[in-house]
Order: structure tokens, then sequence, then C-alpha cells
């Protein structure tokens, strides 16, 4: 391991002497590319640095046991490195582990209201805002673009980009079916009634990564329209693009903008069309996955929030560490479960390479 460890800081710190070239600035794909690779492994060298330094600590009071007088204290420091190291040891065995490569991507989340009717638009707008507030929370930036909501306030559909480092190592989790159980502000009988959403969560691919060719494209444009078909501006500035060869469709209609709409609908367009072809590459390793952590299936019933019950249970965790508190999640109070998912998945991930 600490071989591999060594290899990998090399590789840091030559990286970290051609991005100090200014030649490397010459070439925007070239800085992209090694910047990215460069903080991906960062955290490694770091591990492995500081490793390094708590042995270098541990060998120096060794040397000093001989002295009486400085026995004691180099038998304290040399306990304290030993720990450190351990740390380190276990810290850096999760750090080997296989990177999603996508973990450093921005994100694009799509949220539809599904089984339950109107209860089940106000269920897709409240994930809405809790992943508006969990966003804040984290200091990413959402941009809205397209939305299709209901005059009770719910939504039908909506569709949004999030910016911000680790969007994607942390809401990848979150794709799935989320079922809600509550007493709907439409009942008057006051029974409880179970709902559902679909949350879709794909990476957003690079235009360097994915080339779309424009001959496959139709677009049409028209004008945006808020709850009850009122218009939100009088020209056409929304757009609709249509993937020929696929069939995908992407709607923008948020910026007053055309050439917006159409750039932030090319966006979403690319990255599910990247989504696609990932699921095809990957289709074979899906299959045999035991674990539903992380899967990303959308089918796959993840989450239940029992509001009577004033807890949310994530069905992919096992234990006292799969509920949570409902009031704190529905806020945007999400990195509990999210932490716990990580943990789960990091496991599962150790376990395959001690079976390898």
């Amino acid at each position: 391991m600490l071989d591999k460890l060594k290899t990998i800081t090399d590789r840091y710190e030559a990286l970290t002497s051609q991005l100090e070239d200014p030649a490397t600035y010459a070439d925007p794909d070239l800085l992209r590319r090694l910047t990215r690779e460069q903080k991906e492994l960062e955290s490694v060298a770091a591990a492995y640095t500081a490793y390094r330094a708590a042995e270098a600590r541990q060998s120096s009071a060794q040397e000093l046991l001989g002295d009486p007088e400085l026995r004691d204290m180099a038998r304290e420091e040399m306990e304290e490195a030993r720990q450190e190291m351990e740390a380190l040891r276990e810290q850096m065995k999760l750090l080997l582990l296989p990177r999603d490569p996508n973990d450093s991507r921005n994100v694009i989340m799509e949220i539809r209201g599904g089984v339950g009717g109107e209860e089940a638009m106000l269920f897709a707008a409240d994930l809405f805002r809790m992943y508006g507030m969990y966003a804040e929370s984290k200091g990413w930036r959402l941009e809205l673009s397209n939305i299709n909501e209901t005059e009770l306030g719910g939504v039908k559909e909506v569709s949004f980009l999030v910016e911000g480092e680790g969007a994607w190592s942390r809401l990848k989790f979150e794709s799935g079916t989320h079922r809600v159980q509550r007493v709907p502000v439409t009942e008057s009988s006051g029974r409880i009634q179970t709902s559902a959403a679909t949350v879709a969560v794909l990476p957003e691919a690079e235009e360097v990564e994915f080339t779309i060719d424009p001959k496959d494209l139709q677009i049409d444009t028209f004008r945006s329209s808020g709850a009850g078909g009122q218009h939100v501006n009088k020209t056409e500035s929304a757009i609709r693009i249509t993937h020929l060869p696929t069939g995908v469709v992407v709607e923008c209609q948020d910026e007053r903008s055309q050439y917006k709409n159409k750039d932030r609908a090319m966006k979403i367009l690319r990255s599910k069309l990247y989504e696609a072809e990932q699921a095809k590459q990957n289709a074979a390793i899906a299959a045999q996955r035991r674990s539903q952590v992380g899967s990303g299936d959308r089918s796959e019933r993840i989450r239940t929030y029992n509001f009577p019950q004033g807890r949310v249970t994530d069905h992919r965790l096992a234990g006292d560490v799969k509920n949570f508190a409902i009031d704190a999640v529905i806020n945007g109070g999400l990195d509990p479960i999210i932490d716990a998912l990580v943990t789960a998945s990091q496991a599962e991930k150790l376990a395959a390479a001690g079976e390898a």
C-alpha cells in the first residue's frame, strides 16, 4: 500500500510542478485536465506525507530511549506517532478505494410527482425546497431550468442544475423513488395517504467529452407559462430540444433569454445522453452488484418520509442508523443520511477489496 501511495504522491508533485509552468496555461483543456487530476490526488498525497512525518517522529523518539532523562518523553512521543500512523493507515485505505470519476462534477436533478395525485405534486415541491436548502447549506449554487407547477403550489416536474464542490459525490445517493406518508392538505377526513415522487440525479457532462451533432436536434420555441396557463412573458423564449436518434426531449423556460434557455437545455441534454452512454457501458458491472447502496436505480424505493411518526427511513441502510428526524431532513438537513450512505458504500467497497 505504501509503495502505491508513494507513486501517487510523486505524480501529485509532478502535476504541481507542471501547473506552475506558464506554458500549461496556453492549453485550456490540458490545464483543466491537470487541475482536476491534481485535486483528485491531493488528499492521498497529504495523508501519505503526514504518515511519513509521523513515522519520522517515531524514529527520532526511538533514538532517545537510551537517555534516562528523555526516556518518558520519548515513549510518549512514540505512542502519539503510533496512534497517528494507525489512524492515517485507515484513512489511506479508504482513499485508495476506487473513486467515482464523476465525484467532482456538477449535478442536474429532476423531480417528478408520482403516484398520489395532487399530494404527490405537493411532496415533489417539498423535495425541491429540501434540496434547495441543502444546496444553500453547502455553499452550492442552484439554477432552475424548468418547472411545471400546479395551482395548489405543487410541482408536476422540475429540473435544476446544482453547481459546487462535491455536488455529485453527495447528491448521487438521492436518485430513486421517495415515498411520503401523511395527511394531505386536500384530505378532509384526516386519513393518512401514501404518495411518491421520483428523483433523478445526473452528472453534468462537459462539452469536450460528449459532442452532439446539430443535425440530430430538433429545436422548438414556445412561450413560457406558469401555473394555470398564465404566461410569464409574451415572447417565445422557452426552448424545447428533441434528440432525434434517441427521442430524448428537454425543455427550459426559466430564463427570459432564448439564448440562455437554449444553453441550459443543451447542458441537460448532453448530461442525459452522457448518463445513458455510461449506463450502457456499466450494465454488466451493475448487474453483479449485491448492495443497493448508491445504485441510482430510479425505480427503486429508497426513502420513506413518515410525518405522523416524525421520521425519515432510508431503506438502503440497516439497523438503528436508517431512521432520521423528519423536521431536520425536510428542512435541508441531509448530511446525516448521506454520511451514513457514504459509510455504507465505503464498507461495501472495503469488503469487496478484501475478497479480491
